[in-house]
């Protein structure tokens, strides 16, 4: 988001209602404050009720927040006392795009292993990635080639195999005085497709976490169009971080701006609030998208169903690497992976980088839906 020392005077009080809102957990993207001064601007405004109006249609606040919203509009514009609100609840998902801002961190360390630590529970913490030798050399030289191809709606010139380029062609007939010179030919060009990976930094996932996040760090190297997000109780963009060459700086950026390390898992909400904003959902549309996750969604799993559902549609393929999917037993039991089974084209074994990066590297060979595998299986 742009800083407000850089706007017009006359635009800064309604960037600065964006930022309060924001202060109060509230999703809003960039670009939703960019179409807010917009709006404004369009309707004059001749009155307040344009501006809650503009408010209103760009910043989009979820009906089961629209009283704070006001609350906060009254606050802010008008000056009225601020009424206690009672819409910041625990269970609101935060988004974290390099300029969230930190919460105080929570140092304390939890010793339990494994589907113990599942919880709804919030816990902010930290992490340190310690360095160890690169083993991920021969994936991220695979990566560039090895993702599915689509055809990009932007054109190259061609020799041979093309469609006729008229206007270029048109072009030179007018400038050789009306000779008919060789036809020129344009083809569409074939590029990766994205590569999106959501990597759950739960409690539950601690023992795979610092792994995770090296095979996101040497993805984000290798592919051209990789985005990595991590989830637990809160929703945060860490691609900026790894995009930085040194895997240490990388890992140690990238840890300084999640909150919510071997915390509480809300896996359906934060993927809900993932999809809600614009510039991240559009990150999904024809990717290949891999989710690292247990996917032990504590009590009700509507929203992760819901989410998943939105993600299948987008998505050119949608996988979940979970590391209960390596042991020999392991079948998908629970109510959530029984739900979310035939939304998934691949669930395979996560318990290992290894297993994880041959997988990855297989994206663009075709396999059987994971519905009709597990079936099989069980």
């Amino acid at each position: 988001m742009m800083r407000g020392e850089s706007l017009p005077s006359a635009a800064a009080p309604f960037f600065g209602f964006a930022r309060l809102l924001r202060r109060h957990a509230f999703a809003i993207a960039p670009e939703q404050v960019t179409s807010f001064m917009q709006a404004v601007a369009l309707l004059g405004p001749r009155s307040m009720a344009d501006i809650r109006e503009a408010a209103l249609a760009t910043l989009a606040p979820p009906p089961d927040r629209r009283g704070e919203f006001e609350a906060h509009f009254r606050a802010y514009f008008y000056g009225d006392a601020k009424p206690p609100i009672g819409g910041e609840k625990d269970d609101e998902t935060r988004i974290k795009d390099d300029h969230g801002t930190r919460q105080e961190e929570n140092q304390a360390m939890r010793q339990e292993k494994g589907g113990e630590l599942s919880s709804a529970l919030e816990q902010l913490s930290s992490r340190d990635f310690q360095h160890d030798p690169d083993g991920f050399g021969s994936f991220r030289r695979k990566l560039s080639t090895a993702l599915p191809v689509r055809r990009s709606f932007r054109t190259m010139r061609t020799r041979s195999r093309g469609t006729l380029d008229l206007r270029r062609s048109l072009s030179e007939i007018v400038s050789a005085d009306g000779d008919i010179p060789a036809p020129l030919l344009r083809r569409r060009q074939i590029v990766p497709r994205k590569l999106l990976l959501l990597i759950d930094v739960s409690g539950s996932m601690k023992l795979h976490t610092a792994d995770y996040l090296k095979l996101a760090h040497a993805a984000v190297q290798g592919a051209g169009r990789a985005e990595v997000f991590t989830f637990g109780t809160r929703l945060t963009r860490i691609t900026p971080a790894l995009r930085i060459r040194d895997r240490e700086q990388a890992l140690a950026r990238a840890a300084a701006l999640v909150d919510d390390w071997d915390g509480g898992t809300r896996m359906g909400p934060t993927l809900l609030a993932f999809l809600s904003v614009p510039r991240f959902s559009a990150f999904a549309r024809g990717a290949c998208i891999v989710i690292l996750s247990d996917a032990l969604e504590r009590g009700d799993h509507s929203d992760l169903e819901t989410a998943m559902r939105r993600l299948s549609a987008r998505a050119f393929r949608l996988s979940l690497a979970t590391p209960l999917a390596g042991d020999p037993r392991f079948r998908p039991a629970t109510a959530a992976l029984r739900a979310l089974l035939p939304l998934l084209d691949d669930l395979v074994d996560g318990s290992s980088v290894k297993s994880l990066a041959d997988f990855i590297l297989s994206l663009a060979r075709p396999a059987p839906a994971a519905e009709a595998i597990w079936k099989r299986v069980s």
